[in-house]
């Protein structure tokens, strides 16, 4: 039986296609009985997407060097 926790610690996995047919089910029954995993779930795919979107955009011209920059000024200072 899979609990919650189980299913946290194996939704990458899932996501990706990487279970045995059997694990799979397993963790399918599950979510067909626990909506707060559903939701957990739903969450962890958008976050997935907007972490892919946000590192195909590209930073205009000069804002690299100038964060660069700053991050460089004000990370030696404690």
């Amino acid at each position: 039986m899979i609990t919650c926790k189980d299913t946290i610690d194996l939704l990458l996995q899932y996501l990706e296609n990487e279970m045995t047919p059997e694990q799979q089910q397993h963790l399918e029954s599950h979510l067909g009985g626990c909506s707060p995993c559903v939701e957990f779930l739903k969450t962890y795919k958008q976050t997935s997407a907007l972490c892919r979107r946000a590192l195909k955009a590209k930073m205009p011209e000069g804002m690299a060097d100038s964060l660069t920059a700053f991050l460089r000024k004000h990370a030696t200072k404690s």
